[in-house]
């Protein structure tokens, strides 16, 4: 029989649903069967921990005396943006600092910008902030300099446009003499490594294919606290090819997510350099799923080998928009440290940790289990295939003084 929300909801207050994560629920659908584990399991939750550069912070400092509308504001020397009210600060995980002495000093090593500042407010650190002002007849004031941290701050949450990818490619270099250096790390001329980035049978978004239960209002686990998602992330593409299971086969789709900093902890919320590329944020993230049927108890006992990802050339394919992959692995082939691509053994090198992933699963079934955490019914689904959205890439067009050709 289905179940419902509410009542998946009145067991986790009574402390007696049955809550698994998703590697759990691969070895009970294998002994029991789709049937019987829909029948006796109640959710299932997932993790993910990796790089999420479509990550930020929306902070709000308060007012100054005299009262001030930011203008331009750098926290520890890494801009963020003020074109919003008088106070109020977005800073972007991928920022860096306009004269970062470690860039000058070593150039590509990128040491220190947003995803950095972002995590040592998350651990209650001191952030030198600067800001200017043109300075308005209700807002005099025109310079500031200070210390804030989060405890300062009216509010601190990450607003992030695009994290939990369902999905992605694989990054290999087939130039013959230079290594690459790329959001997916540095990647080794002539084959000589392969990047991914997914907990793979743990993913989110792996785990609910035609996004049954996620969409706007789903509570999940994020950075270590509670958060929600709030709308589909941007470049969700619900129309990527999928495999016979109903898993895509490439980057499809995607959430934007919004929680409290207050809540976070810095082992879930972590800033990261990519030497020659830039910086991001690795997030923590989590989703629960509720098992209200049959099929939602199949499509959360996916397996690594059954999810297969695009191997990709880096060094002229994706920049350039040329070709399609070299080919489909699984995620157990590239978890095993070596892939075949061309006919040729490729070490292969993971960016997103599969044990912090399995600790935000576990976690969050605990919270589940003890009652802190009920799943939520979503106010609206994120877009299906049948939506008619996809993803398409920028259309340029010439353009004479202000006028189009």
């Amino acid at each position: 029989m289905p179940k419902t929300y509410a009542e998946i909801n009145e067991k986790i207050k009574a402390g007696k649903a049955v809550v698994v994560t998703a590697e759990e629920m691969i070895g009970i659908v294998e002994e029991e069967g789709t049937t019987k584990a829909a029948e006796r399991v109640d959710v299932v939750t997932t993790g993910t921990f990796g790089p999420m550069c479509s990550s930020g912070a929306m902070l709000n400092t308060g007012h100054t005396t005299p009262r001030m509308r930011y203008s331009r504001v750098w926290l520890n020397e890494v801009p963020a943006y003020s074109g919003l009210a008088a106070v109020d600060i977005f800073i972007g995980a991928t920022e860096i600092p306009e004269n970062d002495p470690d860039n000058r000093n070593h150039p590509g090593l990128f040491a220190y910008g947003g995803g950095h500042v972002i995590q040592e407010l998350v651990a209650g650190k001191e952030v030198r902030m600067v800001a200017e002002a043109y300075g308005t007849d209700c807002y005099p004031r025109r310079e500031l300099e200070t210390l804030i941290n989060i405890a300062d701050l009216n509010q601190a949450y990450l607003l992030n446009p695009r994290n939990a990818y369902q999905n992605y490619g694989v990054a290999v270099n087939l130039s013959r003499d230079r290594d690459i250096y790329t959001y997916m790390g540095v990647v080794q001329a002539d084959l000589g490594s392969a990047s991914f980035c997914s907990a793979g049978q743990l993913s989110p978004l792996l785990n609910d294919p035609y996004y049954r239960t996620i969409g706007i209002g789903t509570r999940i686990f994020l950075g270590g606290g509670t958060g929600y998602v709030y709308f589909q992330g941007t470049q969700h593409n619900p129309t990527e090819a999928r495999s016979e299971n109903g898993v895509p086969m490439g980057g499809a789709g995607t959430i934007a997510v919004v929680g409290d900093m207050k809540q976070m902890r810095p082992e879930y919320v972590v800033g990261v350099s990519f030497y020659g590329y830039g910086v991001s944020l690795a997030v923590g993230l989590g989703i629960p799923i509720p098992i209200l049927n049959e099929e939602m108890a199949c499509y959360t006992a996916v397996k690594d080998e059954d999810i297969v990802a695009p191997i990709t050339d880096y060094s002229r394919a994706y920049p350039y928009n040329e070709g399609g992959p070299l080919g489909h692995v699984s995620y157990a082939q590239l978890k095993s440290g070596e892939i075949e691509v061309n006919g040729r053994k490729v070490p292969t090198t993971p960016l997103s940790s599969y044990v912090k992933a399995q600790a935000i699963a576990e976690e969050l079934k605990q919270w589940i289990q003890a009652g802190e955490f009920l799943v939520s019914q979503p106010a609206e689904l994120l877009p299906s295939a049948d939506s008619g959205l996809g993803f398409k890439p920028l259309q340029e067009r010439p353009f004479n003084n202000g006028g189009v050709i």
